[in-house]
């Protein structure tokens, strides 16, 4: 059976897309001054990475052309679309209206204008997970599309089988995944990496821990962070994931061909899974630690951002205003007609069929109760990649977790320091 790629794709951009905050003051000073509008129609460039599904290019642009206050070319980005746009937003001709993810860098380099004024009386409506993954300062600087999230797959029969409810701590998910590996199925899959790359953020949520705090500090300088490491440190070791597969955790296909019982994937993956196993498949929020920490489930917001200098500034944000604020029928249609995406309004999705009943209705509840940003505005790539380096040691590697915990604390607070002084 294929699998569509898709979901993989949108999970490189996401890995990807936290490199546009090293632009910082760059994008202010190699940018041309913008020109005037002059006379006639607006003409606006509109961004979108390649979200791998059939129809969905057509979409947007069936959107753009609908629009009566401006011309509307929309781009459509295949391969390392923040190499590209990142390219662009330094050069003589950055689109208008492009997706991404907010970041203070973002923001302080003069990049972003803010949007709150488009949201009005619509902004209780939005879920306020979205809201605050486009949050800077209390500004908002980017209006919500769609959200994707990630979750705990499983099958109930082969749970049921072997005596065992759905997880519902740390410890209960390496018990599960042991108690449910045979010589042919693995327990779980939460990546070839062994969670290096998909339970970072999870692991700290489940201890009831945070990447940053709202004071711009570091959020996991505690025992409980190197509790929780060690809990994954314990599953690598535990004989019962799945390590050598074909495809990584942001693919279903592991799942779908029956070589794990359990796995750590994307909302997106959800249609090719029920195709296979059909009322057998439910999903989890990622467990708490123990009775102080919490569920998880990782978003990823999809929002439209304005270029700060654009030349046709009032015309991109009354765009972005009437597409993403009014038109609630297209926001419907681009979230769940084109694979699988919860809208980011509210009122959307509970009206949505697709969303009724099942696993999706399922994802939605665990999204709407348990939704932590990926990672915040303030999490840096040198962040990122010092904690990636530190779960790589401990988890593959056996270091102890507290120095390398050190580690990270050295750079996340300077550059903590460097962002907010």
């Amino acid at each position: 059976m294929e699998i569509t790629s898709a979901v993989s794709d949108r999970r490189s951009f996401l890995r990807r897309s936290s490199g546009l905050v090293v632009l910082g003051a760059l994008a202010a000073g190699c940018r041309s001054q913008p020109g005037p509008v002059g006379s006639g129609e607006p003409q606006l460039t509109q961004w979108y990475h390649d979200y791998g599904q059939p129809g969905a290019e057509r979409a947007a642009k069936r959107y753009a052309a609908a629009f009566g206050k401006a011309r509307v070319t929309v781009g459509w980005k295949p391969g390392n679309y923040t190499a590209t746009l990142a390219a662009a937003l330094l050069g003589p001709a950055p689109p208008d209206i492009f997706e991404g993810q907010v970041s203070d860098d973002l923001v302080r380099s003069g990049q972003l204008v803010p949007l709150d004024d488009l949201l009005g009386a619509a902004r209780p409506d939005f879920a306020p997970a979205d809201l605050a993954a486009n949050t800077v300062n209390g500004k908002v600087y980017g209006i919500p599309m769609v959200e994707d999230m990630q979750l705990l797959y499983y099958r109930k029969s082969l749970l049921q089988r072997a005596g065992l409810p759905p997880p519902a701590t740390v410890e209960e998910l390496i018990g599960a995944a042991k108690a449910l590996t045979t010589k042919k199925v693995k327990g779980l899959f939460v990546g070839n990496d062994g969670g290096v790359g998909a339970l970072g953020g999870p692991v700290l949520w489940s201890a009831g821990l945070t990447y940053t705090t709202p004071e711009h500090r570091m959020g996991f300088d505690s025992p409980r962070a190197v509790a929780a490491l060690e809990k994954l440190r314990q599953l690598y070791t535990s004989n019962s994931l799945l390590l050598d597969s074909s495809t990584d955790w942001s693919d279903p296909s592991a799942f779908v061909h029956g070589l794990v019982a359990m796995q750590w994937t994307g909302l997106s993956a959800l249609p090719a899974i029920t195709r296979v196993w059909g009322g057998d498949v439910a999903v989890a929020a990622f467990p708490p630690l123990d009775g102080q920490g919490r569920p998880s489930v990782p978003i990823t917001t999809f929002a439209a951002m304005v270029d700060a200098k654009s030349p046709n500034l009032d015309a991109a944000k009354s765009f972005v205003r009437w597409l993403w604020v009014d038109r609630t029928d297209y926001q419907a249609e681009f979230a769940l007609d084109y694979g699988l995406h919860l809208p980011a309004r509210t009122s959307v999705a509970e009206k949505a069929t697709a969303l009724a009943s099942g696993p999706t209705a399922e994802a939605l509840q665990l999204s709407r109760h348990y939704a932590m940003p990926v990672t915040p505005p303030d999490w840096t790539p040198k962040m990122s990649a010092a904690y990636a380096d530190a779960l790589t040691n401990v988890i593959r590697g056996g270091a102890r977790p507290a120095p390398e915990l050190d580690k990270v604390k050295a750079t996340v607070t300077s550059e903590l320091a460097r962002l907010f002084g």
